[in-house]
């Protein structure tokens, strides 16, 4: 009788976390949440993602359940181990009192129930880049107050088109995200909240529907996922 010997192949474990996106447009818009997970398929952690969001809403909305949000609730029954917080993207800019006092208060909310609070530090508009400085410096204090990790979305468009003025991360009313600005944002996010990007990056992002058809969610090209890699890298080198 022949034996044959084995060699045991390497087991790719994975670690997952339960995430919820907290926000508006600026998250739901091109489907940032599902693309963040679909990029953590092949990372070494998984992120299993789902959205508390409606068009503008500021997080004073979501706190106080306006505009039909059950964020608290959602938070309260959901066993996250992550929630993102994003803010109205004026809402630095125009009421930085109330960015910080629901930043705090929702963070000391996901605490009780579990979940660590990542901010979604986001990008100026197209017409403002100047402002740029001014939002991070809110969300900096927010995180520096509450605890919070500060996930640098905006700094990572801004180093972005320092390197390539070419690039095209805003849609035509220069405030929402393109499908590459989302890729790269998920990128930042995968980065911040998992330590690590996929050994290769997917190019492709497909769901299926009720009926077991494929959606395409997104496509980018290679050269501009590798670009991408390399802002993340840069930006958030240990």
């Amino acid at each position: 009788m022949l034996l044959l010997a084995l060699t045991a192949l390497p087991v790719f474990s994975q670690e997952k976390l339960n995430v919820l996106f907290v926000g508006n447009s600026y998250t739901y818009n091109s489907n940032l949440p599902q693309i963040t997970a679909l990029l953590s398929a092949e990372a070494d952690t998984k992120l299993i993602t789902r959205r508390s969001v409606a068009g503008g809403a500021y997080l004073w909305e979501h706190w106080h359940g306006k505009k039909g949000l059950k964020t608290r609730a959602i938070i309260s029954e959901g066993d996250f181990d992550i929630v993102i917080l994003q803010d109205n993207s004026m809402a630095t800019l125009r009421v930085p009192d109330s960015t910080l006092k629901y930043i705090n208060r929702f963070t000391e909310f996901n605490r009780k129930h579990g979940a660590k609070t990542y901010l979604f530090n986001t990008w100026a508009r197209e017409k403002v880049p100047q402002s740029q400085v001014e939002i991070d410096a809110v969300y900096e204090q927010a995180a520096k107050e509450s605890g919070a990790v500060r996930v640098p979305v905006g700094e990572a468009w801004q180093l972005a088109m320092d390197i390539r003025p070419s690039i095209d991360l805003y849609n035509a009313d220069g405030s929402h995200p393109s499908q590459l600005a989302t890729f790269l944002t998920a990128c930042v996010f995968l980065k911040a909240i998992g330590g690590d990007l996929p050994e290769i990056l997917p190019v492709e992002y497909k769901i299926k529907d009720e009926f077991g058809e494929e959606l395409v969610l997104l496509w980018v090209d290679p050269l501009d996922a590798d670009f991408c890699r390399r802002i993340v890298e840069e930006l958030l080198a240990e």
